[in-house]
């Protein structure tokens, strides 16, 4: 008799759905949150202990490959100027829908649930401050020891390209810390592929304690909220992308949902990019995108290339607007996505930045602050779907570079989806 091998994705998928229904009937019980809490944390500092080796060994091999300084600014100009241009347009989109539907519209303000926000506050308060000419400067690390500690991604990533091209630049006596590099990212991947196996446990932890927390309950007077953001990504994802995929990269967003189904699902049960890090830059690799485009263009999306966040970020701007009645001119809502641009940048390493992110900005275009409170327990729902379109907008681009460099195996992409088929 044939044993039935169930993949990963659906293992994920039990887990989500066993969590839902042990949140809910422990809904309120702090014992059995106070259980279920170690199974998601221990699965999430698995994942941040793997991501800084990986990133860092992965840059300096890839920008070492490159070698010429002038290849790598040119592709570094190329992507930034493609994320800055994507995630511009989904800050614009979510205000068009947040102004079209109106979700803040008809809600009775006492019916939402207060969630305590303290802990982001001052974060926020001092986040609120960087300015561009902030964020150029905290680019450059003072300390690299101290950046890989706090797990800065920005600072790390320009200490490893910096690191790549002395590699690179010193010919023969490289070729030792290059070897060494790979097989530090072979060997991280293969820990990465052994952590992946604890992925449906840690979700169960996860969703489990946000639903004994929260309660499906919270879900309904933020309701209008919930589809409004969720329809606004549908069509962010299976439109603009699918045109971005079709038209610039050659290629389908289905494929590209195909080939990392079961990273959409993990991003999206556990609300952390970070967990797919790893089996993302792997797969794209194999989808026909060479190594040393995947390793400077995916640690640069992370803090970058945000479009889900961006698109969450404006349309949740504009429904605290329409809870507290307050009409927003066109001058202010373009002021409000010069800001968004800016803050999204400056705190794209802070914990809870979508959330972080609206508190800094909005009291720049005259909301109150304390609005930011009525969405707090649904905030971890909303999370979970803007993090999978951060995760699908990401490796389209690294298609998207991957073409415009004239890099892109095509062959080898249609190899691979021909064998997960």
């Amino acid at each position: 008799m044939k044993k039935i091998k169930f993949g990963l994705a659906f293992q994920i998928v039990l887990g989500l759905i066993l969590g839902i229904i042990v949140g809910a009937v422990f809904y309120g019980n702090t014992t059995a949150q106070s259980y279920l809490k170690p199974l998601g944390d221990i699965f999430l500092r698995l994942i941040k202990m793997i991501v800084i080796p990986i990133v860092f060994s992965a840059l300096v091999v890839g920008v070492s490959s490159l070698g010429d300084i002038k290849k790598v600014g040119k592709i570094g100009a190329k992507t930034l100027l493609y994320f800055e241009i994507i995630t511009t347009f989904a800050i614009i989109l979510g205000l068009f829908i947040a102004n079209v539907v109106k979700p803040g519209t008809g809600i009775n303000m006492h019916e939402l649930a207060k969630t305590s926000i303290d802990t982001y506050v001052n974060t926020a308060k001092t986040s609120s401050h960087h300015g561009a000419l902030d964020i150029i400067v905290n680019i450059v690390p003072s300390n690299i020891f101290e950046s890989l500690t706090n797990g800065e991604l920005l600072p790390i990533i320009f200490f490893s390209v910096m690191f790549g091209l002395g590699t690179a630049a010193i010919g023969e006596k490289g070729k030792i810390i290059i070897e060494l590099f790979s097989g530090i990212e072979n060997v991280m991947f293969w820990v990465t592929n052994q952590i992946m196996r604890v992925a449906p446990v840690g979700v169960f932890g996860l969703i489990g304690l946000t639903i004994s927390k929260f309660g499906v309950k919270s879900l309904i007077p933020l309701g209008k909220l919930v589809l409004t953001v969720y329809g606004a990504i549908f069509l962010f994802v299976f439109v603009v992308f699918g045109l971005i995929a079709k038209f610039v990269a050659k290629t389908s967003v289905f494929k590209i949902i195909k080939i990392l189904k079961e990273e959409i699902i993990l991003a999206y049960t556990t609300a952390s990019s970070e967990a797919v890090l790893p089996k993302l830059m792997e797969k794209m690799e194999k989808f026909g995108a060479p190594q040393s485009i995947i390793s400077f263009v995916v640690p640069t999306g992370y803090s970058f290339n945000l479009d889900g966040s961006a698109l969450y970020q404006s349309i949740a701007a504009i429904f605290i607007a329409q809870l507290y009645g307050i009409h927003l001119s066109i001058i202010t809502q373009i002021n409000l996505v010069v800001v968004l641009m800016i803050t999204s940048k400056g705190m794209a390493a802070v914990p809870g930045t979508s959330f972080v992110v609206l508190l800094a900005t909005l009291g720049s275009v005259g909301i109150p602050v304390e609005g930011v409170a009525f969405i707090a327990g649904i905030d971890r729902i909303l999370d979970m779907a803007r993090t999978v379109v951060n995760v699908i907008g990401n490796s389209l681009a690294v298609i998207v570079i991957s073409k415009w460099e004239g890099q892109y195996d095509r062959e080898k992409g249609e190899k691979y989806i021909e064998s997960i088929a």
